[in-house]
């Protein structure tokens, strides 16, 4: 065999050897070079819905409170924990601590403490400022008869229609959650219930029977510190 064959033989071998090695090495060459990409901190939190809301006192706010954490540039961070407590007005949060979403966002439904008209809830994470949001709650200013009063009846027979109660707030708003105590004043007779906690409409109803005697008779109807009502019936 020639030396010239041996020799581009040899070469042949050489770069068949060499090849994985250069594969390797170019391989760790892009391995070593590839970015990596750092996970995004929280650096702020804003409140996207739910600021500034008002309702009765001791309701829940019709719009869910929303918050989202935000990092350095504004893109959303998943996985924070986010908490909220009431500054201000006793009122409820459910839930009181949830985790951030794939947009960075949480959500929580407040129930406002009963008969306060400011309310404040805190929104706080790790490492951030916290957030105030703040409420109002409508608080009960009149005690109102929605229906049944002055009617006429046999004296001893309940009255043809009940009775309807309603307390109200700023811009009448019903206010749910009161007691209501009623007592008849003059002329016998009996209610059914004689005390009841206003319903989501801010009523109460009651059926009103009359006493045996004949003429006027009625009842007085109380709640909280508001105004009394006296309603009247006539017995025939």
């Amino acid at each position: 065999m020639s030396l010239v064959s041996v020799n581009a033989s040899t070469r042949r071998t050489l770069r068949r050897r060499a090849r994985p090695a250069l594969l390797a090495f170019t391989l760790a060459v892009a391995l070593g070079c590839e970015k990596v990409t750092e996970p995004l901190s929280a650096s702020g939190l804003i409140v996207v819905q739910g600021n500034r809301q008002s309702a009765a006192a001791g309701t829940m706010l019709p719009t869910p409170i929303v918050v989202r954490v935000r990092a350095t540039d504004g893109s959303p961070v998943e996985g924070v924990p986010v908490s909220f407590s009431v500054l201000v007005g006793n009122g409820t949060v459910t839930p009181a601590t949830a985790m951030s979403d794939a947009n960075g966002e949480v959500q929580t439904r407040w129930m406002l403490g009963g008969n306060q008209d400011a309310h404040e809830l805190l929104t706080s994470v790790p490492g951030v400022d916290p957030v105030t949001i703040t409420a109002t709650g409508i608080i009960p200013t009149d005690l109102i008869v929605a229906q049944g009063n002055n009617q006429t009846a046999k004296a001893g027979a309940a009255l043809p229609v009940q009775i309807v109660l309603r307390i109200v707030g700023a811009n009448n708003t019903p206010i749910p959650g009161i007691a209501v105590t009623l007592a008849v004043t003059s002329g016998g007779g009996s209610l059914n219930p004689a005390s009841a906690t206003t319903n989501t409409a801010g009523e109460i109803t009651f059926r009103w029977t009359l006493g045996n005697q004949p003429g006027l008779q009625n009842v007085q109807a109380t709640a909280l510190n508001l105004a009394p009502i006296i309603l009247s019936a006539t017995g025939t």
